[in-house]
């Protein structure tokens, strides 16, 4: 009986740590896609960060930021659009700190990314000072290996 259960804790945490182990390819994408977003936060970004930042995602890429955008469609300039957006707003942080909570990576389909960050800058369109703290979750949609739909939820 002691060897049947043995051996049921051995097989239970044999599977137990291979359900565990996620899909590299995605894991290291995640691990990207953080670091190369946290890059063109930060108060020196140019556009060499944010071509990395892009390089990550499909041409027809959809960005859904709930509350501010609800529309999740894929155009076929949706990267174009984000290289606008994103270089409208670069560099307008004076500081800029992130830290990424947890990684979940869902077969090899989708990525979620929790983590806290700190802004602190100037508004590039009304000239405002703006900060904040928040706490995000990125849910990212992968086809062929590259970010087709970016969701950003706040807590």
């Amino acid at each position: 009986m002691k060897h049947l259960y043995f051996l049921a804790i051995c097989l239970f945490s044999t599977f137990s740590s291979q359900a565990k182990q996620a899909n590299p390819e995605l894991t290291a994408l995640a691990q990207q896609y953080f670091n190369t977003m946290v890059a063109t936060q930060a108060p020196n970004a140019t556009n060499k960060e944010l071509e990395a930042f892009l390089a990550l995602l499909t041409d027809d890429v959809a960005n859904q930021h709930l509350p501010y955008q609800t529309d999740d469609s894929r155009e076929p300039d949706g990267k174009a659009m984000m290289r606008k957006g994103m270089t409208f707003y670069l560099g307008a942080h004076t500081e800029y700190q992130a830290n990424l909570l947890d990684t979940f990576i869902f077969n090899d389909s989708a990525i979620a990314l929790r983590y806290t960050h700190h802004a602190k800058g100037i508004h590039p369109q009304n000239q405002q000072e703006i900060e904040y703290t928040q706490t995000i979750m990125d849910v990212l949609e992968i086809e062929d290996g590259k970010i087709a739909v970016i969701r950003k939820y706040h807590e």
